[in-house]
């Protein structure tokens, strides 16, 4: 019986093999070769539309390193990361609570939060190039009625980083939200009614106990967003172009420029790693800090 067995979980093993061999040469052919072709190519000197290559070395990478630019570019993702995902995150717990708690409507707020996530990012990103226009968007519209002069939202270096996270924010918190929601749900409705018989508040119950069992998908999305945070390209490309003044110019903005437009395939290939390992540094002391959970 147990030969059986083994030469009938032999056979499966071989059909889920098979089964997964399409997924794996996709993969392969569109994620591991690019991946490692990349990292080649970031140590040539490679023009796309003349068609040349010369070996570099480190050069592309020691370039880049001492290049301004790319230095700005890399503190303007580091202050685009800081503001969208503490405030995102803290914003999205404080609604998944509030929803969690079976207000009037629910079903209308939930939707409401949510479908801005399934909204183009370029759609949501035009909307509020309008709205934020200085001289006849809505919001400088408005604040015109009330005696107040609107600031060039997306115009001025001082403002335009602040105008980009507002509608990053407004975009993904619906997104964490459910997150959250999934989370809250997940917590055994005794915890709170022990907790109410010791006397404990609602302010109490949240920070002893909802927040702390709340960690690791709290650690979940905060990975996931700075991920995405890192990455953040589409409402620059639209809202703002990396200006003015270069005051939103992040990497991966910077990594278009130099691929798409000067067409450095090996440069660009160099900026790609260098993201890729801020980011790998950044996840690693996410998980670190949430390290007990996973």
């Amino acid at each position: 019986m147990s030969l059986r067995w083994r030469r009938l979980g032999g056979e499966q093993t071989k059909v889920a093999l098979l089964a997964l061999l399409p997924s794996f040469i996709v993969f392969c052919v569109f994620t591991v070769y690019p991946l490692f072709y990349s990292l080649y190519m970031s140590f040539f000197n490679v023009h796309l539309i003349a068609s040349t290559r010369r070996f570099v070395g480190w050069a592309n990478y020691v370039t880049l390193l001492n290049n301004p630019t790319f230095k700005k570019a890399i503190m303007n993702t580091v202050h685009y990361t800081i503001g969208v995902v503490p405030i995102g995150i803290s914003l999205s717990l404080v609604v998944a609570v509030l929803l969690n708690n079976r207000l009037r409507l629910e079903g209308f707020f939930r939707s409401a939060f949510f479908a801005p996530v399934v909204t183009s990012m370029v759609a949501v990103s035009l909307v509020w190039t309008w709205m934020l226009e200085p001289n006849y968007g809505l919001l400088n519209s408005l604040l015109t009625r009330i005696g107040i002069t609107g600031p060039g939202w997306l115009t001025d270096p001082s403002w335009a980083m602040t105008s980009v996270i507002i509608v990053s924010i407004w975009k993904n918190l619906g997104y964490n939200m459910v997150i959250f929601l999934a989370g809250l749900q997940d917590i055994p409705s005794e915890v709170y009614e022990s907790a109410q018989i010791d006397g404990a508040s609602s302010v109490q119950s949240f920070f002893r106990m909802t927040l702390p069992m709340m960690k690791p998908t709290i650690g979940f999305a905060s990975i996931m967003s700075i991920m995405s945070s890192m990455k953040v390209f589409s409402q620059i490309y639209t809202m703002t172009g990396g200006g003015p003044a270069n005051s939103t110019m992040v990497i991966v903005y910077y990594l278009y420029q130099q691929a798409f437009e000067f067409y450095r395939a090996g440069y660009a290939s160099a900026v790609a790693w260098i993201l890729f390992v801020i980011i790998m540094v950044f996840t690693v002391i996410q998980m670190r800090f949430f390290k007990t959970d996973y």
